[in-house]
């Protein structure tokens, strides 16, 4: 575990950048955002906050906390995933507000927000078999702590994605011109990079965890074919009550 002595410090750029992300989109109408929202922001920054002091821990000689937070850190993942769930009927509501009003949600046509849902589920399945693996494979210190960190980049999308498009928005106006899944594709891109410069950093490249990070994030950026789908679209409305 000596190569992992300062991982805690990496681990702070993607706290950092999925923080940065989100900052607008959740800050910015903070008394408006639903309860559910809530919950999943903060469960899901303290699960950042968790990969940072928890490999501190682990190489500094605080192995009892380690364990002691580790428990508490299986309750955060489960949070993460079930918020995350329960947000999914948000998505149904944006489909029909954007049908009622397009020229409030300019670009982002209804197929984005069923695109969204089409993400979202693999992500949440992905980040549950990371963590569900990191507990398997607990005695393996260096199998249990890359599985760990592999659920950092499984579940950065949603909020980098905000903050790309953010981006676009503040350069180019709310027009029908900015095409949103340009953002994603960036988005995407960017965390695919940080992946793949973790990974060889810490001699994962060819790990489990590292090949389902990089297979999520290349199945994200179907979300426009996957949102347009008529049969997925009628089966998220069939499912999913907004």
């Amino acid at each position: 575990m000596k190569k992992y002595k300062n991982l805690h410090r990496y681990m702070i750029i993607p706290m950092v950048i999925m923080q940065l992300g989100i900052a607008y989109d959740y800050w910015g109408d903070l008394t408006d955002n639903a309860w559910s929202v809530h919950i999943h922001y903060w469960s899901g920054t303290l699960w950042y906050f968790y990969l940072i002091i928890q490999p501190y821990y682990a190489t500094h000689g605080q192995l009892e906390r380690h364990r002691t937070n580790g428990i508490i850190g299986m309750f955060l993942a489960g949070g993460v995933c079930l918020t995350a769930l329960s947000m999914m009927h948000r998505d149904i509501q944006s489909v029909q507000n954007a049908i009622a009003n397009p020229e409030r949600f300019g670009p982002f046509e209804p197929y984005f927000f069923y695109g969204a849902i089409a993400l979202e589920i693999p992500m949440i399945l992905a980040f549950g078999y990371a963590v569900i693996q990191s507990i398997v494979k607990r005695k393996q210190l260096e199998d249990h702590a890359w599985w760990l960190i592999s659920t950092v980049f499984i579940i950065m999308l949603p909020a980098l994605g905000r903050g790309v498009q953010f981006l676009q928005i503040a350069m180019n106006g709310f027009t029908l011109d900015i095409n949103p899944i340009s953002g994603l594709l960036i988005s995407n891109a960017i965390i695919i990079s940080l992946i793949i410069i973790t990974a060889l950093k810490y001699k994962h490249l060819k790990h489990p965890a590292t090949y389902l990070a990089i297979g999520v994030n290349i199945f994200n950026c179907f979300m426009e074919p996957l949102g347009r789908w008529t049969a997925l679209q009628e089966f998220f409305n069939a499912v999913i009550k907004g």
